[in-house]
């Protein structure tokens, strides 16, 4: 159980990584006039995408296994679950931003990016209390 504890944590924590930093090439995105320095932020994107896109697969797979595999269970759960949807939501939708920036559809400013940057914050937040702590 420990090596796949430790691999959910590797892959959780990558995974988290990129979700932090692709809002934060967006709001570069945003920001940018030029077409060059917008194309090369686009190329950023997407090849970010498509490298967390398995980690956060992986991040799943393993904690599946933890909870299926090993009976976790508690209250504290069932809310964590939530926030993995809402994560896994964020992904996605993370991807229809990028889908949006190439087709020259992106309709966000700068700072709507920079708010929408810190709700992984928030989720690695309660996350980690919610499995550290167990309050329920």
């Amino acid at each position: 159980m420990l090596w796949v504890k430790a691999f959910h944590i590797i892959f959780m924590v990558s995974w988290f990584a990129g979700l932090f930093y692709l809002p934060r090439l967006f709001v570069n995105h945003a920001m940018t006039q030029e077409a060059a320095v917008g194309a090369q932020l686009q190329l950023m994107e997407r090849k970010l995408y498509r490298f967390i896109t398995p980690l956060g697969v992986l991040a799943l797979a393993t904690g599946l296994w933890l909870w299926l595999g090993y009976g976790i269970t508690g209250g504290w759960l069932m809310v964590k679950l939530v926030l993995v949807a809402i994560l896994i939501a964020y992904h996605l939708y993370c991807g229809k931003l990028l889908d949006d920036f190439k087709q020259g559809r992106n309709t966000h400013s700068h700072v709507w990016y920079r708010w929408f940057n810190e709700l992984p914050v928030l989720i690695l937040f309660a996350v980690v209390i919610l499995v550290v702590v167990k309050p329920f």
